[in-house]
């Protein structure tokens, strides 16, 4: 696991800053490991936030087959495996319906419990609701908004995921803001802080003449292509 302090270096950074960053140090990544579907923010204006994925799948078409015994071991087992340290945790919920979304699993109630028991937001392909009555501090990537919760269930829970196109184990480092989410693989952790700021120098040399009025086509040819050549 990581220290508070690594942590802190990736929250100073966006979403796409990140992704920026993942790309030049683990170059097989460019392809994979982050939302690519569009998604609903309930906070744009609030930081980024990384954590630690605790997943979980769910259902509200149809109500859940189980008796009342095994339903409250499943939210029981659930809501431990939200719990579980290390923290901080981001929770990532796949809607499994055929119509993702149908019944809101994320409202008052369960924003409230998972932002007290650790979890600093959700991404989910699902829906949320009772936005007015959210709890504080308590982001939200999700598919649509609904008024509903239909008959809605965790199906299974500390299992892999896909969400919005983002493939999730639990235990994944997580960060995510108004853009989306990504997986920070562990390797490259360490290296982020450095790889940002040669990516942030290497485009001012392109945003600062641009922002100043003074790059035209011949200065942006000789930015891109120093040495002259042709290709």
């Amino acid at each position: 696991m990581f220290t508070d302090t690594q942590l802190d270096v990736l929250r100073a950074f966006d979403t796409p800053t990140m992704c920026n960053a993942i790309e030049v140090i683990c170059p097989e990544r460019r392809g994979l490991g982050f939302t690519i579907d569009p998604v609903v923010c309930l906070d744009p204006t609030a930081a980024p936030i990384v954590g630690y994925a605790r997943t979980g799948t769910m259902r509200a078409l149809q109500p859940s087959g189980r008796n009342a015994s095994d339903d409250l071991d499943v939210r029981i087992g659930y809501y431990r495996h939200i719990a579980e340290g290390p923290g901080p945790t981001i929770t990532v919920i796949e809607d499994i319906d055929p119509h993702p979304g149908f019944g809101a699993l994320w409202g008052e109630v369960n924003s409230n419990l998972h932002r007290a028991l650790g979890s600093l937001g959700v991404v989910t392909n699902g829906s949320i609701r009772d936005i007015d009555d959210w709890a504080d501090n308590f982001q939200a990537l999700a598919g649509m908004v609904n008024p509903s919760h239909g008959w809605v269930h965790v199906v299974d829970y500390g299992i892999p995921v896909t969400v919005h196109g983002m493939q999730v184990k639990p235990g994944d480092l997580i960060h995510a803001d108004r853009h989306g989410a990504v997986v920070v693989p562990p390797e490259a952790v360490a290296e982020i802080e450095a790889t940002v700021a040669s990516i942030a120098r290497a485009e001012a040399r392109l945003i600062e003449p641009a922002k100043a009025g003074t790059l035209n086509i011949e200065m942006l040819v000789s930015l891109l292509n120093p040495k002259g050549n042709d290709h």
